[in-house]
């Protein structure tokens, strides 16, 4: 069994549901610190100009707590970013498939950063058709940081192999942890599948939000997704994100 674990993030990317797709057990995690650099709170769209960034505005302090992150609801985001997916997706073949379930979303008040992001996840899920299996984090006793973390949670979920990216591997995993506890790595290797995106003017742009492929290729969008490389014995080149 293949284990992957992941932060939770806003309208995740391409390479976010290869991973799930990729793995049996795939870990949400949810109650790690927050990180306003990252993309737990923002992704990319794809727009006549090329990529545009949404970013859910938050309220948050020093250290703090995925679980704890209040969104700041004194700014109009959710404005934005229904405007925005309308704007440029609204001709796309599959946006209004879609459409009642965002404009929900984006007409909802919401508080936590973690409600926002599970409620986008679980839809999308299900929107690709994906049956791996997801655990949240925060239903779990975990110990440790880092690599300690991840081999706990491998060890007490009974996975052989754990599923990373090359940039964990480059930056923070201890590999000879894994290799000390008796689970293998296995590293995903992803290139961004070429796919139909609107405006053709501004070139094709990898690695947007899912939303992207899904507005566009609908129900292929899955088998797009899993027509690359999925997982290799070998640590590949780092990529983006």
């Amino acid at each position: 069994m293949i284990l992957a674990a992941h932060q939770l993030h806003y309208l995740p990317w391409l390479r976010y549901f290869h991973k799930m797709a990729s793995c049996d057990i795939f870990v949400v995690l949810d109650n790690i610190q927050f990180n306003k650099n990252g993309w737990q709170n923002r992704n990319k769209i794809k727009t006549p100009q090329g990529a545009s960034l949404l970013t859910v505005p938050v309220l948050h302090q020093q250290a703090q707590s995925l679980s704890e992150v209040q969104i700041d609801n004194k700014q109009p985001w959710w404005r934005k970013h229904w405007g925005s997916l309308v704007q440029y997706y609204g001709k796309a073949p599959y946006f209004k498939e879609h459409e009642a379930f965002f404009e929900e979303i984006y007409r909802r008040e919401w508080s936590r950063l973690n409600d926002l992001n599970y409620e986008i996840l679980f839809y999308l899920v299900k929107a690709l058709g994906l049956k791996t299996k997801m655990i949240r984090s925060s239903e779990l006793s975990l110990r440790g940081e880092a690599t300690e973390r991840l081999v706990g949670i491998s060890k007490d979920l009974g996975a052989r192999a754990y599923l990373t990216g090359a940039y964990a591997v480059e930056v923070y995993l201890d590999k000879a942890l894994f290799e000390r506890e008796g689970v293998e790595l296995v590293y995903q290797e992803f290139e961004c599948p070429s796919y139909a995106q609107l405006y053709p003017e501004a070139g094709f742009i990898p690695d947007l939000s899912l939303v992207d492929l899904l507005f566009n290729c609908g129900p292929r969008s899955l088998e797009i997704l899993q027509g690359t490389v999925i997982a290799s014995p070998r640590p590949p080149s780092v990529g983006s994100r």
